[in-house]
């Protein structure tokens, strides 16, 4: 195991709407960088992310992990679907960081993460590892569990669907653009404009209470270069299953370099030449 130096910091990087997109970036002084995506209405806080992010600095690659638009500590409103603009905003990070003297040595995305990742690389050709961990295939599936049976008809009606906890509050707003926008994302086309030259993985956990494990074999069904590991007894959040899920995606990232981290450091980097680790 690599002993890098590990400087955790905030970095802000603006998409191409003009949003600031607030991340954590777990700087170890290596060129290679892997970036994290969280899922649905989560943050980059999220358990999962914090845990590879952890693991990958051990290994002596960095990580930055953020938050979507309209999520977390980031500028604009929260979307429902908003998939492609998600990309979007993946795609801004990629640029920031790849002007930045970095090398993305990888993409991984948890849940809705997955699938934005996939998307990214169905669109984009300069990430050459990617990692889906417990992404949905079928997008139309899981909507009725959130809006109701007839959430067609009442977003028809209406033209919004509030979606509310158990007291009745507000947790978010559901409109009839970002519906259609879900609705409209098709996750097996996009899978198939994949180049066989990516390196994709997809986890996922046999007891995903969220999204069933059944979607992980479609994934697999489509993708060209693609591997599939299924943790037993892992739920959608790998609540009691964080050390498998981390070293599994560590070592497929692993598996892509060509050189050992700390030989090939970022010149700039104030930690390049220390030791010891620095927290938020």
């Amino acid at each position: 195991m690599n002993k890098a130096s590990n400087l955790e910091h905030r970095v802000t990087v603006v998409n191409k709407y003009g949003e600031k997109l607030v991340g954590v970036l777990h700087e170890t002084c290596s060129v290679e960088l892997v970036i994290l995506c969280h899922g649905f209405r989560s943050t980059k806080e999220c358990k999962p992310l914090v845990t590879i992010a952890n693991d990958l600095v051990k290994q002596g690659i960095s990580a930055f992990r953020f938050d979507f638009a309209g999520n977390g500590e980031s500028d604009g409103s929260f979307q429902y679907g908003n998939y492609r603009r998600e990309a979007d905003d993946l795609r801004a990070v990629v640029l920031h960081f790849s002007g930045a003297k970095h090398v993305i040595q990888a993409i991984v995305g948890h849940s809705k993460g997955g699938n934005v990742v996939l998307l990214y690389a169905s669109q984009y050709r300069d990430v050459k590892v990617v990692v889906n961990i417990s992404g949905r295939f079928n997008l139309v599936r899981g909507i009725e569990g959130r809006l109701g049976k007839d959430f067609m008809k009442r977003i028809e009606n209406d033209g919004f669907i509030d979606v509310r906890d158990k007291t009745e509050k507000v947790l978010y707003r559901v409109t009839k653009e970002s519906l259609v926008d879900r609705l409209t994302t098709d996750v097996g086309p996009a899978c198939l404009r994949i180049e066989k030259e990516c390196r994709v993985l997809t986890v996922h956990g046999s007891r995903d209470e969220i999204v069933p494990a059944e979607d992980a074999m479609e994934f697999d069904k489509l993708i060209s270069s693609h591997k599939l590991h299924i943790i037993g007894g892992a739920n959608h959040e790998y609540t009691s299953h964080q050390v498998e899920l981390a070293s599994t995606v560590v070592n497929f990232i692993r598996a892509d370099q060509k050189t050992t981290p700390t030989s090939n450091q970022v010149s700039s980097c104030p930690r390049a030449n220390q030791s010891g680790s620095s927290r938020l």
